[in-house]
């Protein structure tokens, strides 16, 4: 079956994150969601109904099944979406979840009420409940690799589930409040205190000594250590050292300079105002806490000083003794905003990449060299 996902014209909704990628793309939870469709139809061919400067990366196909990309799917959506045929929709309360042809012929969905992002906070205000749904369609009815016995566990021990490859020694491990996900040759160092829930991706690390609450997922090679707090890392990113991030979504290739630290709530414990991509505005939310929102390939120095709520674009190098500004703009140099040439900012990232044997494909320098002379 062919699977389109479609932005539902939430794009600039989920910037910076979604600058360098379409929704269906982004990671919550476990998994991405275009992961997460090939989990539970895992003859599915996926593509994306994007922003034009994306659909070389992310391909489109019009002639799949339309699916919103902003409802995290589950088995029985996907049954639901394998009965469309001919012009149907199919709806919930008013909500579109997929349609075939014109979707002229609604279809109203009799399961459980499906989770939805809007929202780029929402990536991690809703981590926990994705996260526990992502581990038990990973883990159902599969035997995790065995738990070192140098390690202290708290709550239900079936709620931690090792792969292949998988290390953990000496840690802390507290299943109270959610599952830990552990993949395949991830590691979780000496010292470490987690209370779920917990993802760990492919590859991805916890340092020695790191302190973990507050559903928190590294992507695939991410090293981690410090304080977290409910932050979701997309892929290769670190936070190598101490300080404090929460209520954050960090993007790929990003590295956040040692004792850098982070505010997810204001001084008068009031709801936050964020930069809007969609406003360019500073804008009220209804949220309480908020940290930061970090874009692919951004940078911060050691002892980097966050304010609540801050945005950080694309291929930005952050630092300086005073507190950065709320917004930072893609390819900004410093904390004046001062302009990150964009073949150092290419050679920076390629730097970076090259520790892991890679290197920015064709398709990915012209997406950042459209965001340098659209920002």
């Amino acid at each position: 079956m062919r699977i389109q996902l479609h932005d539902n014209n939430k794009h600039l909704n989920f910037a910076p994150l979604s600058l360098t990628r379409p929704i269906g793309n982004l990671r919550i939870g476990i998994l991405t969601n275009d992961e997460r469709w090939r989990v539970l139809l895992p003859d599915a061919v996926i593509s994306f109904e994007t922003e034009d400067y994306l659909a070389k990366k992310f391909t489109k196909d019009n002639h799949a099944m339309c699916v919103n990309a902003c409802v995290i799917p589950n088995s029985d959506i996907v049954e639901e979406v394998l009965k469309l045929k001919g012009n149907e929709e199919l709806i919930s309360q008013g909500l579109w979840i997929a349609r075939s042809g014109t979707g002229e012929i609604l279809k109203e969905y009799s399961g459980k009420e499906p989770m939805v992002i809007n929202e780029r906070w929402e990536l991690y205000q809703k981590n926990a409940e994705v996260l526990a749904q992502d581990f038990k369609l990973l883990t159902d009815g599969r035997t995790s690799v065995q738990l070192s016995a140098t390690n202290t566990i708290i709550g239900d021990p079936n709620q931690i589930f090792l792969e292949k490859g998988a290390k953990v020694e000496a840690a802390i491990l507290n299943t109270e409040e959610g599952p830990i996900y552990i993949g395949e040759n991830a590691e979780i160092m000496e010292g470490s205190i987690v209370r779920g829930g917990l993802a760990m991706c492919e590859n991805s690390v916890l340092k020695l000594g790191t302190k973990i609450y507050g559903a928190t997922t590294l992507g695939p090679y991410c090293k981690v250590g410090g304080e977290v707090n409910n932050v979701i890392f997309y892929a290769y990113s670190n936070k190598g050292h101490d300080g404090f991030l929460g209520n954050s979504v960090i993007g790929e290739w990003c590295n956040i300079g040692a004792d850098t630290n982070t505010s997810n709530l204001k001084n008068n414990y009031g709801l936050v105002n964020t930069y809007s991509y969609a406003s360019n505005n500073i804008e009220q939310t209804d949220v309480q806490f908020m940290g930061l929102m970090m874009g692919d390939h951004s940078k911060c120095g050691i002892n980097t000083m966050f304010n609540t709520a801050a945005v950080v674009g694309v291929s930005c190098n952050v630092f300086g003794a005073e507190f950065p500004p709320k917004y930072i703009a893609s390819f900004s140099w410093g904390l004046q905003n001062e302009n990150y040439a964009f073949s150092k900012a290419i050679i920076a990232s390629n730097n970076m990449m090259k520790r892991r044997e890679l290197e920015l494909s064709e398709n990915e320098i012209e997406i950042l060299k459209f965001l340098s002379d659209n920002k």
